[in-house]
């Protein structure tokens, strides 16, 4: 594993030593990366400052959570294999009661691991090693989720809040209520409902979803939208073994409604 994150650490480093210089800096984001291995901290940190971001590193998950609170970052990028507190806790603590778009960067690519990580609530997982092109490209295609909802795919102009059932949707103040009560969905979670809120009825592939929501076009990643899908549900479905919002067209994807 740490030949790997190595490796890992050095194509980063090389990819951006040669590297032309960035002709047009995209807005600066403040990125914390949660990571252990310092190789892999410096790899990340070139990537990212070399595109004018600002970078804090935290080596555990403990200084990360205290970091979060500190600087208060536009985006997490977090290691699942942390000492003493794991990158899966890290994310669930954060999904208690932050918004913030968390992407796991983990050498771990087996299925199980992608999952169980999108589960606990990270909005995309990359698996090292990824280059820093597909990096950036990442992070950005996240931070799109917490902009304004007229910005999203597929939106109508924003008016009053929308009712659906017991849910209510205000696109202008990215607000979803339940009965009444807010709710704090994650950025994947608030745009994948977005997206399908803004057409009910109408069905989409899983592969159209992750194109529109997640902006990636790669087949095997279609589990990012099943594993949204599942913590969507926990939030808005009275029951979400049988989904009255969010429901699955059997062999070919999901729509929203009709309620």
């Amino acid at each position: 594993m740490a030949r790997k994150q190595a490796s890992y650490a050095s194509s980063i480093l090389v990819k951006n030593a040669a590297a032309p210089p960035e002709k047009s800096a995209p807005p600066m984001v403040r990125v914390l990366l949660i990571e252990d291995d310092p190789a892999v901290q410096k790899g990340v940190t070139l990537a990212l400052k070399r595109r004018g971001h600002e970078v804090e590193v935290a080596g555990s998950g403990e200084t990360g959570l205290l970091a979060l609170e500190r600087r208060r970052p536009d985006l997490v990028l977090l290691d699942l294999m942390l000492p003493r507190m794991s990158g899966l806790e890290v994310c669930r603590r954060i999904r208690e009661d932050q918004r913030l778009p968390v992407i796991i960067l983990s050498a771990r690519g087996d299925e199980i691991d992608m999952i169980v990580g999108l589960e606990a609530g990270a909005d995309d997982y990359i698996v090292k090693p990824a280059g820093p092109e597909i990096l950036a490209a990442r992070m950005k295609a996240v931070l799109r989720r917490v902009a304004p909802a007229q910005d999203s795919p597929g939106a109508p102009a924003p008016g009053g809040p929308e009712e659906h059932g017991g849910l209510t949707v205000d696109r202008a103040s990215l607000v979803v209520a339940k009965h009444g009560t807010e709710l704090a969905l994650a950025p994947s979670e608030l745009k994948l409902l977005l997206f399908l809120t803004a057409a009910p009825g109408q069905v989409y592939s899983r592969q159209q979803l992750l194109e529109q929501v997640w902006e990636h076009s790669y087949y095997g990643d279609v589990r990012l939208v099943d594993a949204c899908v599942m913590r969507l549900r926990a939030k808005i479905e009275d029951v979400p073994r049988k989904p009255v919002y969010v429901q699955t067209v059997r062999g070919f994807g999901y729509r929203f409604g009709p309620v």
